[in-house]
């Protein structure tokens, strides 16, 4: 999943917790709020409803090829309607030009690194703490990594969406500016019904994503696990599945044992940035990884005067590269290997740094 899911999970926070959210396109924008929705005129809605009944035609044989039995698209496919909704949502969200401004990062850390999300996740965090501690010593992801994920996707489980999603996703992929993503969503969704997953686990957000963890479907049939050992995922009514899903999510992508996401900094004004400026061509979010400096040590850093707010430095050999999201003169941040991670989850530096930063809050 992973190339899907890179591309679509920053679509998914926008939506339900961000979102998402994890967060939406990959952007550091966030997504303003959505109007009501306008009714369609009668023969605009006959005409795509038209339409979508013939491409569900292709997604049938598409389906069938891939081993979904003729009984499940019998009885999902003739239920869908075309929704107008999400296609709508999905225009709405900023296409992230390479030329367009970047806000500062500090209005969106107060709204989403506050006063009620960090209470709220620190009384999720000591309710699920036995949990935790042992998913954290099987797997390396930290314990509050796993609740400051938990908290931006989906508010610590109260906000899941109510979309139906294979009606989502086979709106989305008829609507066409996405067609291969979305199908390969729909069609990994058509598996999880044929593979026995119940009707409510089929509800999510606008985009599609699933559950606690806001997972799409093709990132569930991968990497979804069974934590509590009854045989089921169950990523909707489980937290101890949600929370073991995602950490084996930041296992998959990556997550390296001990060492920190990142740190804020210091960083002297006379710093020469230019010189440090990243000569890589990122294979994807240029927005985002194109607002990092160059790979160096702990040490290299250190050297150039760069000072952590916090006091203390992680060991010298550690490779970091900085990010100052609200400009020179203000908070910057260290940045290692495992906010990668977090950017695998959603493809955002602010969702990154937010869910780093609530992270932090709720492990002091």
């Amino acid at each position: 999943m992973r190339a899907y899911r890179k591309t679509v999970i920053t679509l998914v926070i926008s939506a339900c917790a961000l979102m998402l959210g994890p967060n939406v396109v990959a952007q550091d924008a966030a997504v303003p709020p959505t109007p009501p929705p306008v009714s369609a005129p009668i023969a605009s809605t006959n005409f795509h409803e038209a339409g979508f009944r013939a491409y569900l035609v292709q997604v049938r044989q598409r389906a069938l090829g891939e081993g979904v039995s003729t009984a499940t698209l019998d009885h999902v496919l003739p239920s869908l309607s075309f929704n107008r909704t999400v296609v709508r949502l999905d225009k709405q969200q900023p296409e992230g030009a390479s030329n367009a401004p970047v806000p500062n990062f500090a209005p969106y850390k107060a709204a989403h690194v506050d006063a009620s999300r960090i209470g709220r996740g620190r009384l999720k965090y000591s309710e699920l703490r036995p949990l935790l501690t042992r998913i954290e010593k099987e797997t390396g992801v930290p314990e509050e990594i796993m609740i400051a994920i938990y908290g931006h996707e989906t508010s610590y489980g109260a906000v899941t969406g109510n979309f139906n999603a294979p009606e989502a996703l086979a709106s989305l992929a008829y609507e066409g500016r996405r067609r291969p993503l979305f199908e390969a969503e729909l069609i990994a969704v058509l598996k999880m019904i044929d593979r026995g997953v119940p009707q409510y686990a089929i509800t999510g957000s606008w985009a599609g994503a699933l559950g606690k963890p806001q997972f799409l479907p093709s990132v569930y049939l991968r990497l979804a696990r069974d934590g509590d050992g009854d045989g089921y995922a169950d990523i909707w009514r489980s937290e101890v599945d949600a929370m073991t899903s995602i950490a084996n999510y930041f296992v998959n992508a990556g997550w390296r044992r001990g060492e920190e996401w990142g740190f804020a900094v210091n960083v002297p004004a006379a710093l020469n940035r230019d010189k440090l400026g990243s000569r890589m061509s990122p294979p994807r979010c240029p927005r985002v990884f194109g607002r990092h400096s160059q790979w160096r040590t702990i040490a290299e850093w250190r050297q150039l005067g760069i000072s952590p707010q916090s006091g203390t430095w992680p060991k010298d050999s550690m490779m970091a590269t900085l990010l100052e999201p609200d400009g020179v003169g203000k908070t910057g941040y260290l940045l290692g290997g495992n906010y990668r991670v977090i950017l695998d989850y959603n493809c955002s530096n602010f969702y990154a740094l937010s869910v780093g930063l609530l992270a932090d809050q709720l492990r002091n």
